[in-house]
């Protein structure tokens, strides 16, 4: 009897880690969004890009003025202070953009304008947004419970082929730089424009060991992928795309195909995911395409403008645009993670630099959570939503650091210029 009741004993404690090992259901609902709640109090969630600095030049009201758009209160767009806290949103690089098309004075005057914005903003909400400019800085504002707040130039047009210019960029607090935005430069082809270089030219390529040497991260969103190829052959330190989303999914210029989803594992760079409708959602993106080709025929056809206008009109009404959900990105985020690995996903918003129709469920900053309580219900585990929320981002920034330290100890600035590396601009 004491044999046979060792045996079912023993029966019963080699079955116990089986049923312990089994998987847990994922939470849903209610119990979904708490816990995501509850992840993000506990790790920085860091939005890769937030054009708010821009919304505030072109606040019609006030043009400029930082003091007039008041962030303690309700704002025409996606960002305020309430909404920042409600979303649990941990840190942000704020988009120092400028558009590429800018002739008055040149770039340089409005770049600086715009730091400025950004730096006065920054300053003037103490007890929910702090100055960062290392990994670090924004780990020690999240355990202080406030926002660290970095900068990103959206697209190198602003440096007007001068590596000078990029460094005191830098100095200014900068700490990552868009390749380009949408219009093709010197020494870089943009997606969205006329590719003239087949990528990097030998000056872009100096510019990318530059910002390694600076330790400012380099930004391939806006980029074409021979721009993107070219970077990841020369680039030391990882890359981000600060609010892209996968091209397999849905085909637009501005999205990362799948080859370089497949390198940044090796690099060590980090895709945000954006929020832009079209750039998530396949359905969005398929209406814009036939409108595009509509108008295009039109045009073809010799209908002057009026009769367009009358006609996509028509078509319009008979086409409404559908709309894009929390759904499509999380989709999106999936499929990145899938492709590239945990290691290389994080979130880009675009927030205040995109229309008011964004994602259904991801209308604003208050919103964060409810992408995470998605990846929840998909199976997510709390190790890869940290790694998402923040922590990719946040090693991808040492990194660019650490890289800095050891590349100036033997690399001085340099004093290329891109008439002595590729002779004269092609523009």
């Amino acid at each position: 009897m004491r044999i046979t009741h060792l045996f079912c004993l023993a029966l019963v404690a080699s079955a116990v880690p089986l049923v312990a090992q089994a998987p847990a259901k994922p939470l849903t609902g209610e119990a979904a969004l708490a816990h995501a709640r509850e992840l993000l109090a506990s790790t920085p969630l860091i939005d890769g890009h937030n054009d708010l600095p821009w919304a505030i030049r072109e606040n019609k009201a006030a043009p400029r003025d930082v003091e007039a758009y008041d962030l303690r209160k309700h704002t025409a767009h996606q960002t305020d202070i309430a909404r920042m806290r409600a979303g649990k949103l941990g840190g942000q690089f704020w988009s120092v953009y400028i558009p590429g098309e800018i002739r008055d004075s040149g770039y340089a005057r409005v770049q600086l304008e715009q730091i400025d914005i950004a730096r006065r903003m920054i300053a003037k909400y103490p007890e929910t947004l702090v100055s960062a400019s290392t990994a670090a800085d924004v780990r020690s504002a999240f355990a202080a419970g406030k926002i660290g707040s970095l900068m990103g130039m959206e697209g190198g047009h602003a440096i007007e082929n001068s590596l000078g210019a990029l460094r005191d960029y830098y100095a200014l607090g900068v700490r990552y730089m868009t390749l380009t935005h949408n219009v093709t430069l010197d020494w870089a082809d943009a997606a969205l424009d006329t590719a003239k270089h087949g990528g990097l030219t030998n000056f872009g390529r100096e510019v990318v060991r530059e910002m390694n040497r600076l330790g400012m991260l380099v930004d391939l969103s806006h980029v074409s992928p021979g721009v993107m190829s070219n970077a990841l052959d020369v680039s030391e330190a990882p890359v981000i795309f600060s609010h892209s989303s996968a091209r397999a999914i849905v085909d637009h210029p501005r999205n990362v195909p799948d080859s370089i989803l497949r390198r940044l594992p090796k690099n060590g760079g980090v895709v945000m995911v954006t929020f832009v409708p079209g750039f998530d959602s396949p359905k969005v993106r398929a209406r814009s395409v036939a409108r595009a080709k509509i108008e295009s025929d039109l045009k073809a056809a010799g209908r002057d403008s009026t009769a367009r206008m009358r006609e996509l009109k028509v078509w319009d009404a008979a086409h409404p645009e559908p709309k894009a959900t929390l759904k499509d990105v999380a989709d999106m985020v999936d499929y990145v993670k899938k492709t590239a690995g945990a290691d290389h996903v994080g979130i880009g918003s675009d927030f205040d630099g995109v229309d008011d129709d964004l994602p259904i469920g991801l209308e604003d900053q208050s919103k964060y959570p409810m992408l995470f309580a998605e990846l929840i219900t998909r199976g997510w585990s709390d190790a890869d939503l940290k790694k998402l929320a923040g922590e990719n981002v946040l090693r991808a920034l040492a990194k660019a650091e650490e890289v800095a330290k050891r590349l100036q100890k033997t690399r001085p600035p340099s004093t290329k210029t891109i008439q002595e590396m590729d002779g004269k601009p092609k523009m």
